[in-house]
């Protein structure tokens, strides 16, 4: 019986639920925290209060300003940087160019305007080695040069018909050196003989006096072919058409030497000038030699004493400045009559 109590006992007991075990209170420590209460939104933008500076705000961060570029567009943009800068290069130095041209033509106009209204032309050096070229020369002055005035004035026009007749004939070549062929012309309406005018011009360059005195030239005329230089006789008027043509003065009173013509006015050849006065073939002398000097290529020179003999390149129509006449390059030495070097 007891055992059966027991047993009873026992089943009664695995029968019945478990008991609950009561909850032990946490501390206040061990407690879970509790989570924040929400952030107050952020203030309106607007100007900060005075005194107070405004917030910092850090710019936003662009990735493709800082982003690395790739080699190939890098040497790209070298390429392109270099050809720019040849382009400048290039570009610069044609401007250059340009700009010196300009230049140099403004100042060449500038000489032939300044050599027109003063009616002078530099000239080669004038000394006896100088070289068989020459540059447009006339004889000018501020003053009409002195003439002789002839009890029967001669027949001189203001313009002949501008047609030259050249004698046909021609002669010897003078003297010994560089032969230099000329041609002798004298324009219509002038009621000058041709063949006269010729003789006179082959007598000066035929003389011992003359330019082959010093064996450097030798001369002869001739009617056709090539030629060095041709002397015309010529009216004021064509003598101003054709000095003028390259930038002379002559004003109808004076002759000049320009290209290949050698230009004898009319007026200085019957009037000669007060200094030669009853000796017109020395006059004569003086036009041609002093003429054809320049073909040669001397230019003007000045009295180089008192008393001695001008040379034949002075401008002795407007004054001898102590010296005696002369229409000579040469003395009969053989010597060059020469003087100081003047525009």
């Amino acid at each position: 019986m007891i055992r059966i109590a027991l047993v009873s006992g026992m089943l009664c007991c695995a029968m019945q639920p478990p008991r609950s075990r009561p909850r032990s209170r946490r501390s206040s420590s061990h407690r879970r925290a509790e989570a924040p209460p929400p952030a107050a939104p952020p203030p309106p933008r607007g100007p900060a209060p005075y005194g107070e500076p405004p917030p910092y705000e850090e710019p936003p961060f662009e990735e493709s300003v800082y982003a690395p570029q790739p080699l190939g567009n890098l040497a790209a943009d070298l390429d392109r940087e270099f050809e720019g800068a040849r382009r400048n290069r290039v570009r610069g130095a044609i401007i250059l160019t340009v700009s010196l041209v300009l230049l140099v033509a403004l100042g060449a106009g500038a000489m032939l305007a300044w050599g027109s209204m003063s009616g002078k032309k530099p000239l080669a050096a004038d000394t006896p080695d100088s070289p068989a070229t020459s540059s447009p020369s006339a004889d000018t002055a501020p003053s009409s040069p002195p003439v002789v005035t002839p009890k029967q004035p001669p027949y001189i026009p203001a313009k002949g018909d501008g047609k030259f007749t050249r004698p046909p004939s021609a002669t010897r070549a003078y003297g010994h050196g560089k032969l230099m062929r000329y041609m002798v012309e004298v324009e219509g309406g002038l009621r000058q003989n041709p063949t006269a005018f010729a003789r006179s011009v082959d007598r000066i360059m035929a003389d011992p006096r003359g330019w082959t005195a010093g064996g450097k030239w030798s001369f002869r005329r001739v009617d056709s072919g090539p030629y060095d230089f041709v002397v015309r006789l010529a009216s004021p008027g064509t003598v101003d058409k054709i000095c003028g043509a390259y930038g002379l003065t002559t004003e109808g009173k004076v002759n000049c030497s320009v290209g290949k013509q050698v230009v004898v006015n009319l007026k200085r050849w019957l009037l000669l000038t007060t200094f030669y006065r009853g000796q017109p073939d020395h006059y004569h002398a003086l036009v041609i030699n002093h003429e054809v000097g320049h073909r040669l290529g001397f230019g003007h020179m000045t009295c180089a004493g008192r008393g001695r003999a001008a040379p034949v390149m002075q401008q002795q129509i407007f004054g001898l400045k102590g010296c005696k006449i002369n229409g000579w390059p040469f003395d009969r030495r053989g010597r060059l009559v020469t003087g100081p070097s003047v525009p």
